[in-house]
Order: C-alpha cells, then sequence, then structure tokens
C-alpha cells in the first residue's frame, strides 16, 4: 500500500524542528556563518506572509506564503571571474529534508515561487541565480567560468553550500536532500546525477532541455523551416500565420485524435501520429481552409526527425499537437523569429561573438557545436551509474504537447540509460512520466497539475504530487507505479510510466 506523506504524517518520519526564539537564531547567521568562498549578504526573519523585495533584474518582489521562516540571501565566489548568487529559505517547522532548485531558459533568475512551494512543504530550500542575473545569454560572451555555472556547477554550490547553512541553523544536517526543476531545471538535475552523484537523494526532473547542444540547433533550424527571420510586410511563402496553423491543428487533430480511442482533443501517443499535411494542400477545387505546397513541404520538415549531413539522428521530430500550443508561435520556434535560446547560445557561448548572419544555418553546426560543447552543456550520457549505486532516485516527466522541448527526446534519454546500464527497465531508479496534453513544465490540455511546482499540487498526497511521491521513495522505498494529474475542475487522468501505455478501457485511462 503506498505510503501517504502529507504534511501531518511527514513528521512520523523525519524529526520536526521548531525553534524558539526563531527571529534571533536568524539574525544570528548574518555574524555566526563561515563558508568557503561564500559571503552572507542579508538575513532577515519573515514573521508573517508578505511581499519580499528581491535583488537583479528578473522581478522586484517575492510572494512568502509559507512564513515564519528564515531568509538568507549570500554570494558564492566560485572563481575569480564568477559567482553564484543564491538564496536559503528556512522554515520555522522543518521536516528534515532539503530541497534545491533549478532554473530556466538561460537565466539567470532564482526560483523564487518554487522556494516558497518548498518551504511550504517543510523543506529546507535554496535556490540560485545559476551563475548570472537575467533571462538571456548575454553575460556568456568571453566568459566561460560564467558558462560552466551554468552549464554544471552553479546547483552543485548552492547544494553544498545551502546544506552548510541548513546544519548551522538547525543545529542538524538534512537527513534527505532532493531537487526540483523543469527545462533547463531538468537538465540541470539530470546533470547533478551525473557529474556529483552525492548532492541530492532524490531528482526530479521535468521536461529536461538535455542534449542541449543539439536541441538549440533543432530549435534553430525549425525557425529557419518557417522562414526565420520572417518580415511582416512580405512574410515568406513557406511562413505559416496563426490561421494557416489553426487549419494544419484542426487536420492533425482529425487524422490522430482518436488513436488512443477518446476524442478529446489531446494525443496521448504523438510518436503514433503519422501525419500526412497533402490532405489539407490548396487545389483547383479548394481554395479555403487549406495550405499552399510550398506550406505543406514546411510542415512536413517540422514533423520530420533532423538528420545529420551522415544520416544520423541529431533531434527526434515535433510533436504533433504541439504546434498548437500557444508558445509554439510567437516568440516561439514556429513565429517567425529565429528562436532567441538559439540565437543566444549560438552568439555569446559557441562563437563568442555579439552578432552573427543566421541565414545560411544548418546542419554544418552539428560537428562545430559537438566539438565546443561549452561547460559540457550538452547533458546527453546514460552512465548514471553512480547515482544509482548510492541509492539515488530519479523521477522526469514531460508533457507530450511540449512546444519547445520535443517530449520524445525523454524517450531517448531513458533508452540511452538503459542501453549504457544494459538495463532493459530502470524502475529501481529511474522512472519517466509522459504526460498527454500538457505543454512545457506545466499547463496545455487536461489534467496536468501533479505538485510539479508552485500552485500545481491541487491534492496534497504523493499519488497526486511528484515532489511528495519522490519523498515516499527515497524515505519509504515505495516507488510512484503513477502519477495522477489533476485540473482546476478536479478532473483526473492517471498517468504512466515509461514504457508502459496510456489506454482506454472504456471508461477511463490505464496503464499497460
Amino acid at each position: 500500500m503506498p505510503l501517504l506523506i502529507s504534511l501531518a504524517a511527514a513528521a512520523l518520519f523525519l524529526p520536526v524542528y521548531a525553534v524558539s526564539g526563531q527571529s534571533a537564531k536568524c539574525l544570528a547567521l548574518q555574524h555566526s556563518l563561515h563558508l568557503e568562498n561564500t559571503t552572507i549578504l542579508n538575513v532577515t526573519y519573515v514573521p508573517a506572509a508578505a511581499n519580499v523585495s528581491t535583488p537583479g533584474t528578473c522581478q522586484s518582489i517575492a510572494l512568502v506564503s509559507a512564513a515564519p521562516l528564515c531568509r538568507v540571501q549570500f554570494v558564492i565566489n566560485t572563481t575569480s571571474s564568477s559567482a553564484v548568487h543564491a538564496e536559503a529559505w528556512l522554515p520555522d517547522t522543518w521536516f528534515g529534508r532539503f530541497l534545491g532548485l533549478g532554473n530556466g531558459g538561460l537565466g539567470g533568475c532564482i526560483d523564487y515561487a518554487n522556494l516558497d512551494y518548498g518551504t511550504s512543504l517543510h523543506f529546507a530550500a535554496v535556490g540560485s541565480d545559476n551563475g548570472h542575473d537575467g533571462t538571456d545569454g548575454t553575460q556568456f560572451l568571453n566568459h566561460p567560468e560564467i558558462i560552466n555555472d551554468f552549464a554544471f556547477r552553479a546547483v552543485h554550490v548552492e547544494a553544498v553550500i545551502g546544506k552548510q547553512i541548513v546544519r548551522t541553523y538547525y543545529g542538524a544536517a538534512a537527513a534527505k536532500s532532493y531537487y526540483l526543476g523543469c527545462s533547463t531545471g531538468g537538465r540541470q538535475g539530470t546533470q547533478a546525477a551525473l557529474k556529483f552523484p552525492e548532492d541530492f537523494d532524490g531528482i526530479v526532473a521535468g521536461s529536461p532541455a538535455t542534449d542541449f547542444n543539439h536541441l538549440t540547433i533543432w530549435q534553430g533550424i525549425l525557425s529557419h523551416y518557417v522562414g526565420a527571420p520572417v518580415s511582416a510586410a512580405a512574410p515568406p511563402k513557406k511562413f505559416l500565420s496563426p490561421e494557416a496553423w489553426a487549419i494544419v491543428s484542426a487536420e492533425i487533430l482529425r487524422q490522430c485524435d482518436a488513436l488512443d480511442s477518446v476524442v478529446d482533443g489531446i494525443i496521448t501517443e504523438p510518436d503514433a501520429c503519422d501525419f500526412r499535411p497533402e490532405s489539407i494542400q490548396c487545389t483547383e477545387s479548394r481554395a479555403t481552409n487549406c495550405i499552399t505546397a510550398t506550406q505543406v513541404e514546411t510542415v512536413k520538415n517540422v514533423f520530420t526527425p533532423l538528420f545529420g549531413l551522415h544520416g544520423e539522428l541529431v533531434y527526434p521530430r515535433y510533436s504533433p499537437g504541439a504546434e498548437a500550443d500557444p508558445s509554439a508561435q510567437g516568440q516561439g520556434v514556429l513565429g517567425g523569429a529565429f528562436f532567441s535560446i538559439a540565437d543566444d547560445w549560438a552568439r555569446f557561448a559557441i562563437l563568442n561573438v555579439t552578432q552573427h548572419d543566421f541565414s545560411n544555418f544548418g546542419l554544418k553546426a552539428v560537428n562545430f557545436w559537438d566539438s565546443i560543447n561549452p561547460g559540457g552543456i550538452a547533458t546527453f550520457d546514460g552512465d548514471l551509474s553512480a547515482f544509482r549505486d548510492r541509492g539515488g532516485k530519479f523521477l522526469t516527466y514531460h508533457g507530450r504537447r511540449d512546444p519547445l522541448i520535443s517530449s520524445t527526446n525523454s524517450k531517448r534519454v531513458y533508452d540511452l540509460i538503459s542501453h549504457t546500464l544494459s538495463l532493459p527497465l530502470l524502475d529501481d531508479f529511474y522512472r519517466l512520466f509522459l504526460i498527454p496534453g500538457m505543454g512545457h513544465c506545466a499547463g496545455g490540455l487536461g489534467p496536468t497539475s501533479f505538485g510539479q511546482s508552485s500552485g500545481l499540487n491541487l491534492v496534497n498526497d504523493s499519488s497526486h504530487n511528484i515532489l511528495l511521491a519522490m519523498v515516499d521513495w527515497v524515505e519509504g522505498g515505495v516507488a510512484p507505479a503513477t502519477i495522477i494529474g489533476s485540473d482546476t475542475a478536479n478532473a483526473t487522468r492517471t498517468h504512466c510510466r515509461y514504457p508502459m501505455r496510456s489506454v482506454f478501457n472504456g471508461k477511463v485511462f490505464v496503464c499497460e
């Protein structure tokens, strides 16, 4: 019978620390913390829920709903030319657990929402700026050590120093250490398991941006498929407007929505969708609700895996259905601009230039980017043996409607680990949950909230909350067989671990 971890029940498994004189004890950290290469910038005690000011350019205030807690702001000098700014939020009532947090995109931004989320579950939580301030990659230019912080080091030092702060404040080391992140944060969690297997006992890594160089090349080439950079005054013939994409999306659903036996707007298994856009090509007898022959070729390119100059797979195809997510268009990979993350990574990390003409961007980039691999950013290695052998547990999830990172790549990573470790199944330490209808990290269509981030745990137990499911696994030895997603109307759906399939039994979806 699965162990359900609620806020009340958690005290049965780990000691609860509630120290008297919290404010004085907290403020004393300003002078009592003496940590290697670390400067304590500020210590404040937050006695009740409040908005607090935040440093840097990412945001100006953060909500502390989980008060009372001690807030420690600090900077770690990772080298003479690089530093990681971080915060530790230490709740008065602590269940003996440490939680490290990741970042997103090319940032640059402390994850204040999940600092609040983690402390609301009585973790001592630490988040960092990933080695630079802001949401873009401009600070990578001619700064390899800042790239190193971004690629692998920031999460490691936040774990090392964060745990020392926890030990000093509570007078006891964290009994167990966890990690939570998505997208870039998912890649960071994977990198932590590969490079620093001692840092965390349990890692929850969503929509991971693994095989990072190939991912960003694919994103850039997708932009080229639709004609980037697109002039609004005279868009190229291969560009699809939002109205044209709506025609494509409707046809994708017509061809593939019923593959799972339920017509609900959700394609449960996009990899089974053999979409043929020729069916909506304009002809002499069909001049409306159609796309041109040139646009048909664009759509075919988008939904075809990217192969290299010698026929090798570079990156999986775009998932049918994901093109309908609002993040796919506008500033997304199908919006007509050269995708910003690919642009910044190419200019500031690969080429070390401020300007570059991407009009001829293509497959020649693959070998070049692979040869540079700044900071070891690729994060495409199946050798998790050290993490597994020390008892580490890894949960990852990926939305099947993700408009930025192909969810098929998470299958590919699973298969890479399986092959590397010669294990047909990884269930003992690694589980992947593929989430039909979910967009990038959250949202989308259907019941896609399962505690993966702030505001997304509608039910507080481990069957519905992937972070608490990880606690069950690490501390109780109960691995999650499934995870139940919820939506705002309290509808639910059981999500399956790979390689199991989500199958409709005539009433509900079950895992087989």
